[in-house]
């Protein structure tokens, strides 16, 4: 008589505690239906930890392949909801295996998929299994909800301030944070402080939030809105009456909440709309290494602009020292010095022939890099292949085989992806551009880069001949350009490494020191006429970046 090849499949029930189906009770349990089967033999076991709600299970979709791959007859479990709890889902794993020739069973439940009659009951069994699912749910939610109607927390980010007492699950007073609440709520309401201003109070004073590290304007604003200080619990769209200690009057909560919807739009405004500032995202903070970030003010008669630290917009002083820099004053700076720069052809040529020089020097570090990763790829799929045998071998399990053929494959994904990557730099041969189109490329440049062009514009030009501008000081910025040019070598150069493009990593970069003569806050920034150099390091090298992207 033939061997007939068994495949069972276990899954843990989240609902342990009211369901005995643990994972040794089913393997139990179908080891003995199998002994009672004539001609049936275990050869496959797959097992899940996780909910039957969906089928994307490891243990599921490895029993699925190797059905696919003709490796048993019969994959059988010890209830259908053991498979899936959900008609589709189930309807979709019965489809798999009956195209792939695999007989489903249940060693609870008999029936045959092989027939009609099966097929139908495994269906009906399946709405039964959804609807125990729902079931369970339901009752879940419900005594959520019967939880926080007795003011019970159900799960979330303590608020600062409280505790939670374990035993009864609701909220207590959290000594050494409770007292801060009320300070907060007084000085925003009563003493007309912004949220910043706290932020900045609290920091100076040592104070600082559950998770560590400086309070922020946000993390004041989440206090000042949260109706849990006026003893309330939310849950499921409402709020509910709970009987954990007040820490904030109403009337206070109330004002507080006045004067937020009275300040809301200057709150919105306050960290403005980046399309505003030309050099969002270029410039860097030299003391902490952020960003800066636009910003405005209101004075009496007009709306100022600035460049801020992140970290000092967030946290004040206390995060980051770094003085904000006039906005108008420095996008007038930068795209002056572009636009003189943009005249100079020899700049340009330079520019050029030593970016097609690097280009031809990294073909060769790119082909070698190359090999090492074709080289790597052959070595993993054997390894791979050397799993596999050790696994229908016998000498490995499943539970060890699996994990790192899961891991060998996740690398050769991504072996791969650099592979193809190596493989267009090479094939990528930078040539030099003809004089039309660096004629169209500089009117082009230029037109962008003039005051009546649109902010958007203006920004895409600049992104692309910059990688970043480092502020040590209103008279001390340094850019940094996406690629090096030759005779500026003399001067200050501070390495960047980064990819750009298919030309690989970026190189040094030069960083233009002060000038002698400032004109204005941050120095003489246009180049001198006729010098061929850019004094505050904007110069034609960065259009060589936007060519080799463009043809």
């Amino acid at each position: 008589m033939p061997v007939v090849r068994i495949g069972t499949l276990t899954r843990r029930s989240t609902d342990d505690e009211h369901q005995p189906y643990s994972i040794e009770a089913q393997d139990t349990r179908l080891g003995s239906f199998i002994q009672s089967q004539e001609g049936w033999e275990l050869t496959r076991k797959y097992t899940d930890d996780m909910s039957g709600s969906t089928i994307d299970r490891p243990g599921l979709q490895r029993a699925l392949a190797d059905a696919r791959l003709h490796r048993y007859d019969i994959l059988l479990v010890y209830r259908v909801d053991r498979l899936a709890r959900s008609v589709r889902g189930l309807a979709q794993v019965l489809d798999e295996l009956d195209k792939a020739g695999v007989i489903f069973r249940s060693a609870t439940e008999p029936f045959d998929t092989g027939i009609p009659a099966g097929r139908m009951m495994i269906q009906m069994l399946g709405v039964f299994a959804e609807f125990e699912r729902a079931t369970i749910i339901d009752r879940v939610v419900a005594g959520m909800e019967r939880k926080a109607a007795r003011g019970g927390w159900n799960g979330g980010p303590i608020p600062f301030g409280y505790s939670i007492n374990r035993e009864t699950g609701f909220l207590e007073i959290e000594p050494g944070e409770a007292e801060l609440v009320p300070i907060i709520f007084d000085r925003y309401a009563n003493k007309r402080e912004g949220s910043r201003a706290i932020a900045n109070w609290l920091n100076e004073r040592g104070h600082r939030p559950r998770r560590g590290g400086l309070w922020s304007f946000r993390s004041v604003l989440t206090i000042l809105r949260n109706r849990v200080y006026v003893g309330d619990i939310y849950f499921r769209d409402s709020w509910h009456a709970a009987p954990h200690p007040r820490l904030v009057a109403p009337e206070l909560f109330e004002a507080t909440q006045a004067l937020l919807e009275e300040r809301g739009e200057s709150h919105a405004r306050r960290a403005t709309n980046s399309t505003e500032y030309l050099l969002g995202g270029l410039l860097v903070c030299h003391s902490c290494g952020h960003r800066f970030l636009g910003t405005a003010a209101h004075g009496r008669s007009q709306r100022y602009r600035y460049y801020t630290c992140y970290k000092r917009h967030r946290y004040g002083l206390r995060g980051c020292a770094s003085p904000r820099v006039d906005a108008e004053e420095l996008d007038r700076a930068v795209l002056a010095a572009l636009a003189t720069t943009f005249e100079n052809q020899r700049v340009l040529d330079d520019a050029i022939t030593e970016f097609l020089a690097r280009a031809d020097a990294a073909r060769p570090q790119y082909q070698e890099e190359l090999n090492a990763v074709v080289a790597e790829v052959r070595r993993t799929e054997a390894a791979i292949d050397r799993y596999l045998q050790a696994f229908e071998s016998g000498a490995m399990s499943e539970a060890v085989c699996g994990p790192r053929v899961e891991a060998h494959t996740d690398k050769i994904r991504a072996l791969r992806m650099r592979q193809e990557e190596l493989t267009a730099a090479i094939e990528d041969q930078q040539t030099s551009p003809t004089p039309a189109a660096l004629a169209e490329i500089r009117a082009m440049l230029s037109e962008g880069l003039d005051d009546d062009a649109p902010i958007p514009r203006r920004k895409a030009v600049l992104n692309r001949l910059i990688a970043e501008i480092r502020i040590e000081s209103p008279a001390a910025i340094y850019p940094t350009f996406k690629l090096p040019m030759e005779h500026l070598r003399d001067q200050t150069v501070r390495p960047l490494f980064r990819v750009v493009g298919r030309g690989g990593l970026e190189p040094p970069t030069s960083a233009i020191p002060r000038p002698e003569r400032c004109a204005g806050p941050f120095g003489e920034l246009a180049p001198r006429q006729g010098s061929g150099a850019a004094l505050f390091g904007l110069s034609l090298i960065s259009q060589a970046t936007l060519i080799a992207t463009t043809h």
